[in-house]
């Protein structure tokens, strides 16, 4: 599990074919402090670790990636020179500043507007009609790995959704989220609380 708070963000290095897709991130972590096998929520995504190699505050870490995660993550975010937002798992008695995050993406969503306001960009974002009924003002989701809060829900026609984000300056300087554009693709997982009152509805359906 882990809270949707990133702690550092990463650079695929290299890109290797093996079966599954060996990726190797570079960032700013300890690998004296990593285990082999240990969870680290990349851009969203749960992956294992499965290498270790660096020094303090330049590590080398590799996962392998499935060709089911390739397929349901963002395009192209796999390839040498992707940045990564990265956010180890959580630890019994660590702070939960987010929302619970499992690190399975749900879908993913498209930019539709970035606009600045006060310092902060404001985003839309849309969603699928497959998950637009898990979006709430008010709730929460995760974009790329970190735990946001959704401001304004605008249903459409056609069953999709826009929902609106406030990406304050210090989020948008720590994570990717201030590097996104209209027409950016983005990992979406739901709230976990959502998913499970969604199944309610339907039985009690």
């Amino acid at each position: 599990m882990f809270t949707g708070i990133v702690t550092a963000t990463g650079t695929i290095e290299s890109v290797e074919q093996r079966g599954d897709t060996r990726v190797t991130v570079a960032c700013p972590f300890d690998p004296e402090a990593i285990d082999i096998g240990a969870s680290i929520a990349c851009s969203g995504v749960c992956l294992t670790v499965v290498t270790l190699a660096g020094t303090m505050g330049d590590a080398r870490i590799g996962f392998d990636v499935s060709g089911e995660t390739i397929s349901r993550t963002v395009p192209g975010m796999w390839e040498e020179g992707a940045t990564l937002n990265l956010e180890p798992a959580l630890r019994l008695g660590d702070e939960l500043g987010g929302h619970l995050v499992t690190g399975h993406v749900d879908t993913v969503g498209e930019v539709v507007a970035k606009q600045e306001k006060g310092g902060s960009w404001h985003l839309a974002i849309r969603i699928s009609r497959a998950f637009a009924p898990f979006v709430a003002e008010k709730g929460s989701i995760t974009v790329d790995g970190v735990s946001l809060t959704v401001n304004d829900v605008r249903d459409r026609e056609d069953g999709t959704c826009d929902f609106a984000l406030n990406i304050i300056p210090h989020t948008a300087e720590v994570t990717t989220l201030g590097e996104l554009e209209e027409g950016a693709k983005v990992n979406l997982e739901i709230d976990v609380l959502a998913r499970y009152l969604k199944r309610m509805q339907s039985l009690a359906g």
